[in-house]
């Protein structure tokens, strides 16, 4: 069938991209589902720093590449061994193709996945195939399975969950990546606790969901930490307790000053070495510091070794908020309904396919915390 979709052909093009222009919105040519995969009418996509990553050339993926891996859609058919969905069935999609037999997903960490993840940095579906090209017959990569700003999306079964048909697109969405990721490094990587204190560097949409998520699970002291003052003012309406600018030279000491020791919890989530390292330098002795980003994989952090054993600190790395996303995913919209995790205020600015440079553009700046697009 032929669709509309939004097509990378080359990294590192210069800002601004609604003057360079990387990403083009092109009529392609997306084949029928194969066996254990769905095809879905995608209702609505958001922008994240991740896909932003591929874009500036911070992680470098096959090209051409359809773009796009969090979204919320409708079931509108399957190929063979799908047997638990139906024609109409709202779902979420999921950058991670659990398989199912690998052994983290045995495990129950399908977010680790090994064929998945191969498959994702191969560009591929999880069943090794690409079910994208363009009318020459040029082969178009999957971006982590998804390529999901488009009308419809070939996925692999393993990549979707099944949500509630009441929730508004804009806000389904968003549970895929954004949600998923920074709630989950709250509530499952970090084992935020009743009480406990908490900090967050880097306020953006998987940002603030890791705020809202350490909210949730009911932490007393939530600090928000961010180079952009108007990220600040948002954490401060989502609930933080304190503030502090990431760019003045005093930051860690006046988080130590206000939160004496420093905090149990930190959770870096601006895909930066610098943050990473005010995370860590702002974690109380015995306490946890966890990065649920991805920068630059040639960046190299760096912090004295004697410190995890003489403080008895934990830094560790949560992907897709260390997640059973089939489970977290409905507990979260739970939660949202219950008015405990109102994500539906990251969304900041809903748009059409055809703004999407114009749109990282003001991602890139900081503009917006979560743009979503709606078809």
């Amino acid at each position: 069938m032929k669709i509309r979709a939004a097509v990378l052909d080359r990294m590192e093009l210069p800002r601004p991209y609604a003057q360079s222009r990387p990403i083009s919105v092109e009529t392609i040519e997306l084949d029928s589902p194969g066996p254990g995969e769905v095809l879905v009418r995608i209702t609505a996509a958001g922008l994240c720093h991740s896909d932003l990553s591929i874009i500036n050339g911070d992680r470098p993926r096959p090209m051409p590449m359809a773009l796009g891996h969090e979204a919320a859609g409708v079931v509108e058919e399957w190929g063979a061994g799908v047997t638990d969905l139906a024609r109409g069935d709202a779902v979420a999609l999921v950058f991670v193709p659990s398989c199912g037999h690998c052994l983290p997903c045995q495990e129950g960490r399908p977010a680790l996945c090994e064929p998945g993840a191969a498959a994702n940095t191969a560009g591929t579906l999880v069943g090794g195939h690409r079910r994208l090209h363009r009318a020459d017959g040029t082969p178009l990569n999957h971006q982590v399975g998804v390529s999901c700003f488009a009308e419809y999306a070939v996925v692999a079964r393993g990549s979707l969950v099944k949500v509630t048909p009441d929730l508004p697109p804009e806000v389904a969405a968003v549970f895929g990546c954004a949600v998923l990721t920074g709630t989950g490094a709250a509530i499952n990587a970090a084992n935020v606790r009743p009480g406990g204190s908490v900090a967050v560097v880097g306020l953006g949409g998987v940002g603030l969901a890791a705020l809202l998520g350490a909210l949730a699970a009911g932490a007393r002291e939530v600090v928000a930490i961010d180079t952009l003052t108007a990220k600040l003012e948002t954490a401060l309406e989502l609930g933080a307790t304190r503030v502090f600018h990431a760019d003045d030279p005093d930051c860690v000491a006046q988080v130590r000053a206000a939160v004496p020791g420093g905090v149990e919890v930190a959770i870096e989530a601006a895909s930066s070495v610098k943050a990473l390292d005010l995370a860590y330098r702002i974690t109380r002795r015995g306490g946890t510091t966890v990065t649920c980003s991805l920068p630059n994989p040639h960046h190299m952090f760096q912090l004295p070794a004697v410190n995890l054993v003489a403080e008895e600190r934990t830094l560790k790395g949560s992907y897709l908020g260390s997640a059973v996303p089939a489970r977290d995913i409905p507990r979260y919209i739970e939660l949202y309904k219950a008015g405990r995790l109102p994500v539906d205020r990251l969304v900041t600015r809903t748009m059409g396919l055809d703004e999407i440079n114009a749109g990282f553009d003001r991602l890139a700046a900081g503009e917006d915390v979560r743009q979503v697009i709606l078809f």
